[in-house]
């Protein structure tokens, strides 16, 4: 039966391919600027350069250079004859680009060591320079302007396997199905490729599931291109299944392990691996944090016109990976030997690392609501990220942001122009102590967002999804009741400390306590060794830090975030060469 849902499900996705590639179907028929910038030539003199790190290889007409799902695969610059780069699907191959004398290969997944989304053969004899995986990386991180240049297309090319849905996993679901959007975001977030099909909209992909004996409470679906079907799989699961961590060697004992891939995080990564450490990050869920789920960062250094927290954590991504670091998506840190050297990370559902020094970076989270049933509505109706997935779910819809931090700021003036209003609720007596200036005043100015102060929610209701809220006034008592379903959850922070298990020495409020505000007394209780004081950042455990929002103290920043890693990384080497 699986083969056969293989089959059915596989023409569905190849059909929705083919619709959604026509654009980029025809870019690649007619060149155009947005084909040019996707697949510009290489000049003589980098080809040369190119040529001097690879090696030269024949392919006969009709030949497969490589294949979809391949891993591991070399670069190749085309020097005579063509190539046609594919997308297979049930219904054949769609095309993307032909690549004559001066083009080449590749995008983002030559970098991360993930499977290939594409096919590419060769459509005449042709002479072709091979270069491996490994010594691309070199080049990228060596060569200045190659290295900038092949950066810059890797990425674009990226982004239009994204624009048009194409790639090898499709996503059956509903909008009324928390995992739904879990898988839609940790796909999103992850930049991967994909084609999603709701059962409420595509009758035809109901009338499949039922026929094959899969009921709706087994959605969302994700397909991978030779595998079943995986019926509302986990995340860790989807990242098997797309290779997302094949290149991680769990036998190597590593210079630097980084738990937590937001902005610290990565900042400490990439400054770590571009000055030579051989640096492992975890990431339970995918790269930003908190901070990536961030509709539009606009105090950011270097960034007038803001940017979107998932850019910038997708770019910091490319950065990390560019020098060198490596990343497993997916992969929860749920405990830490630090009684002995290496330090040995537990992870869930995977084998533990070890590493010389460790920086914790694994962030804080949204604290619920405190009301009974808020776990009932979190992801149809309740969420704690404002991105367009969240976006499209409540346009032209009143809704609900409780917080009075920047993140929720960002929040309403995004939501501001797509719902049709936002309720902006805060326990206290207005947001000048907790934000931004320049947010106040945009949330004053617009006609579509109410500022409610001393507000709480006090009441959820639905059958299946949120369908109304109530809220109480602190100060006049008065309780109001409004058909609103959609909430965005952005008050106080939970740090993510529950898998340190006491290793390191925590705050009241479960941070992390570092430097400075270690007193006597936890370095008695950790048994510290040294006859130094812990550095700036380092834990009551030595050659173990702490940096970002999981820091006692931290400033709550972006900036601030990407400082301390870059702070911290000057430290891991003074203690390694202790």
């Amino acid at each position: 039966m699986d083969r056969d849902l293989d089959v059915v499900f596989d023409t569905v996705a190849g059909e929705t391919l083919e619709r959604c590639w026509g654009t980029l179907k025809s870019v690649a028929e007619s060149p155009n600027p947005t084909h040019d910038a996707m697949f510009p030539k290489l000049t003589e003199a980098q080809i040369a350069r190119l040529a001097s790190s690879g090696v030269r290889r024949s392919v006969a007409e009709g030949e497969i250079i490589f294949e979809q799902g391949a891993v591991g695969r070399s670069f190749f610059v085309v020097l005579e004859g063509s190539v046609e780069v594919v997308s297979p699907s049930a219904n054949g191959e769609t095309l993307i680009t032909i690549q004559r004398a001066g083009d080449f290969t590749g995008e983002m997944d030559i970098l991360s060591g993930r499977p290939s989304l594409v096919r590419a053969r060769a459509t005449t004899a042709s002479e072709l320079i091979e270069i491996d995986p490994a010594t691309l990386r070199r080049i990228v991180q060596t060569d200045a302007d190659l290295g900038e240049f092949l950066l810059r297309v890797f990425v674009r090319r990226r982004v239009g396997l994204i624009s048009g849905a194409l790639g090898d996993v499709v996503l059956i679901g509903s909008r009324h199905s928390a995992d739904t959007l879990r898988l839609k975001e940790f796909l999103a977030r992850n930049g991967h490729p994909h084609t999603y099909l709701d059962v409420e909209r595509d009758t035809t992909v109901l009338d499949l599931l039922e026929r094959f004996g899969i009921p709706l409470t087994d959605i969302p679906v994700l397909i991978c291109r030779d595998q079943s079907p995986l019926r509302n799989p986990s995340n860790a699961e989807v990242a098997r299944c797309l290779g997302f961590n094949l290149e991680i060697d769990e036998t190597r004992v590593h210079d630097l392990i980084v738990v937590g891939a937001g902005p610290s995080g990565l900042g400490a990564a990439v400054y770590a691996a571009s000055e030579g450490l051989d640096v492992l990050i975890l990431e339970s869920n995918a790269p930003g944090g908190q901070a990536g789920s961030s509709s539009r960062i606009e105090n950011y250094l270097g960034f007038p016109t803001g940017i979107t927290g998932q850019d910038l954590a997708g770019r910091a991504f490319i950065q990390a990976e560019k020098f060198g670091a490596q990343i497993a998506i997916a992969r929860a840190a749920i405990g830490l030997t630090c009684d002995h050297r290496p330090f040995t990370v537990e992870c869930a559902g995977a084998d533990p690392v070890r590493g010389h020094a460790l920086v914790i970076a694994c962030g804080a989270e949204y604290r619920r609501l405190p009301i009974p049933n808020v776990g009932q509505f979190e992801g149809v109706g309740i969420y704690y990220g404002a991105t367009l997935l969240e976006a499209q779910l409540c346009a032209d819809q009143e809704v609900i942001i409780v917080g009075g931090g920047n993140s929720a700021g960002q929040a309403a003036v995004f939501l501001s122009g797509i719902a049709k209003h936002v309720h902006v609720l805060v326990r206290g007596a207005g947001l000048a102590e907790s934000m931004s200036r320049y947010l106040i005043r945009r949330i004053e100015e617009s006609p579509t967002i109410t500022l409610r102060t001393r507000t709480q929610v006090v009441g959820l209701e639905g059958n299946g999804s949120l369908e109304r809220v109530s809220w109480k006034n602190q100060e006049s008592g008065e309780l109001e009741t409004r058909a609103i379903g959609h909430l965005f959850s952005m008050t106080g922070a939970s740090p993510n400390t529950a898998w340190l298990h006491g290793c390191v020495a925590i705050d009241d409020k479960q941070f992390v306590k570092t430097g400075a505000d270690l007193d006597p007394q936890d370095l008695e209780a950790a048994g510290w060794p040294l006859r130094r004081q812990p550095f700036l950042f380092e834990t009551s455990v030595p050659r173990v830090f702490a940096i970002g929002d999981v820091r006692s103290g931290s400033v709550k920043r972006v900036a601030s975030a990407v400082g301390e890693g870059s702070v911290v990384v000057q430290l891991v080497h003074r203690v390694l060469a202790e």
